[in-house]
């Protein structure tokens, strides 16, 4: 009788532990996200302060009409980028949330690209003086979202390896918890 409760005490400890440690990774990936969502943050400021200095640059100079159609594109890219960072915000590690993130900041990126290649190409190969500064801080903010996002990509692939082991994965079912997704 008391072996029985020994073994079930035993039980309890590990799965009190696995229990634990499936929150702790969890909650590393959900912190590793806040990390990248204030750089994303960032860039969505970046993207309002360039279009509000853009519409200003506009007001003053009656001829700057030429690259609207991209800059139509990078307002909805940013747009698009804005409201599905809020949605992955709710829910960091959702699969289809992650997965829409990841697709808008892609068509972000590349209406970016779009932009300073267009400026670029205008100005004779070299992005034209008004341009530089910009293309110098989304450099900079690139460079430590992509940071932020290793650690992220890295945070949920431990806690997906936690997910997946057993007998944690029966743990992981029985409270509902499921694989995150890298961006």
């Amino acid at each position: 009788m008391w072996i029985s409760w020994v073994l079930l005490a035993l039980l309890l400890f590990w799965a009190v532990g696995a229990y634990n440690r499936l929150i702790r990774l969890r909650s590393a990936a959900l912190q590793a996200f806040g990390a990248l969502d204030a750089h994303w943050q960032r860039w969505i400021a970046l993207l309002a302060q360039y279009a509000a200095s853009r519409i200003e640059a506009t007001e003053d100079d009656a001829s700057a009409g030429g690259a609207a159609d991209t800059q139509a594109a990078l307002d909805a890219a940013a747009a698009q980028f804005a409201a599905s960072l809020a949605v992955a915000r709710a829910r960091p590690l959702d699969g289809d949330a992650a997965a829409t993130l990841s697709a808008a900041a892609q068509v972000l990126d590349t209406a970016w690209q779009s932009l300073a290649h267009e400026a670029a190409r205008a100005g004779e190969g070299v992005a034209p003086p008004a341009l530089a500064p910009w293309i110098h801080q989304r450099e900079q903010l690139a460079l430590h979202a992509g940071e932020a996002r290793r650690l992220f990509n890295e945070a949920v692939g431990q806690y997906n390896h936690a997910i997946g082991q057993f007998p944690a994965n029966l743990l992981a079912w029985l409270f509902g918890m499921k694989k995150g997704r890298a961006l």
